[in-house]
């Protein structure tokens, strides 16, 4: 399961070197996008409805994605499935962790929202995370509702997190703090960080280093070993 970033976005009908369902596809895997409340396309009242919202119809709509799935398709195993996602896509594996720990087998977490508070106080996109959450920190309603850091106690889901260090966007620290959490817990866990990127991975060889740590991360989670 691929979750987009935005959350104001869209996989759509696309291609790039980041982010690819044919590429994740291409090493054996069923790729599914969902859009959900907050995506783009589907009118402006659609991609507002995030708003104050990012924890609640965005993951309803995930589960009810994955639920319809061996409808659409009998051969898909959704008990053996892994979800990976960045910038708010990072945020929902987070969420996820703590609020459907028994829904994957692994998680793939980038440059992820794990502290809403941090983030408030941090980020450099201080328009944007005040516009998606009501404001200020001291001025929101229910400030705490859709955070992660409050659920870590229920993470027990296999998580690979990523980051590059010089975003500011969602500052690193996010990452590393995960991986804290994860590591504390004794959950089996790995952190991958890129000295010379930002919010995305866009060197080349950064990119190949990227895509090798991630479908060896989900081999081991998802690809059932034959008997010798």
């Amino acid at each position: 399961l691929l979750v987009h970033g935005g959350p104001q976005g869209s996989f759509s009908n696309s291609w790039s070197y980041r982010w690819n369902p044919a590429v994740m596809a291409s090493q054996g895997y069923a790729a599914v996008t969902i859009d959900f409340h907050g995506s783009t396309g589907y009118g402006q009242a659609f991609t507002d409805s995030i708003n104050k919202d990012w924890g609640g119809k965005p993951l309803e709509d995930l589960k009810l994605g994955m639920a319809a799935l061996p409808g659409i398709d009998a051969s898909l195993d959704t008990a053996n499935a892994c979800a990976l996602g960045g910038s708010y896509g990072g945020y929902m594996m987070n969420w996820i962790a703590g609020q459907w720990p028994d829904g994957f087998k692994c998680l793939v977490t980038h440059a992820g929202v794990f502290d809403l508070r941090a983030m408030a106080f941090e980020t450099e996109e201080l328009w944007f995370d005040e516009w998606d959450h009501g404001g200020p920190w001291w001025q929101r309603q229910d400030a705490e509702k859709w955070n992660p850091v409050n659920h870590v106690t229920k993470w027990k889901t296999p998580t690979l997190v990523i980051h590059g260090e010089k975003d500011f966007r969602i500052p690193y620290s996010q990452s590393l703090a995960a991986f804290t959490a994860l590591q504390r817990q004794g959950i089996e866990s790995k952190l991958l960080i890129f000295p010379d990127e930002n919010h995305w991975v866009l060197k080349s060889q950064n990119g190949v280093q990227w895509h090798r740590n991630v479908f060896d991360w989900l081999a081991k989670h998802l690809k059932r070993r034959e008997a010798k």
